[in-house]
């Protein structure tokens, strides 16, 4: 067992793979031998990720403000506190916060063998965030 006292590290998120101000806390690293990582993302309205995927899936909870998600080839879809979105291994994939709000989730995921948890792509154009 390992108590971690409160002092949570904030970071803003890196520009390869955030568009507008988005910080994150991280609330838990992996512990030998899980892989499991996560973290409480914060956007700023109209801040989102670029696409990307994750080898072993994420799984990320709504819990404040308005927020949108899509996957590739799908609709994007808005979620609101409570909603949960479990997204495959290797989909492609983006999440942000709608225009104009701000939006909050906690996001989960674990790295696979070789210690990678995120595959970033390219930043997402105007026509794709509908903003």
């Amino acid at each position: 067992m390992n108590v971690t006292s409160n002092g949570l590290e904030t970071m803003a998120g890196p520009p390869e793979g955030f568009a507008g101000d988005v910080y994150i806390d991280v609330i838990s690293k992996p512990l030998p031998p899980s892989r499991i990582m996560g973290g409480v993302v914060r956007f700023t309205p109209g801040a989102h990720t670029a696409w990307h995927s994750h080898p072993l899936g994420q799984t990320i909870y709504a819990t404040e403000g308005v927020g949108l998600v899509q996957r590739e080839g799908g609709p994007v879809e808005e979620i609101r506190p409570g909603d949960r979105v479990s997204i495959e291994p290797g989909e492609n994939h983006w999440h942000g916060a709608a225009p104009g709000c701000f939006h909050t989730q906690i996001a989960y995921q674990a790295a696979d063998g070789t210690g990678t948890h995120t595959t970033w792509g390219s930043h997402l154009t105007k026509d794709e965030y509908p903003g």
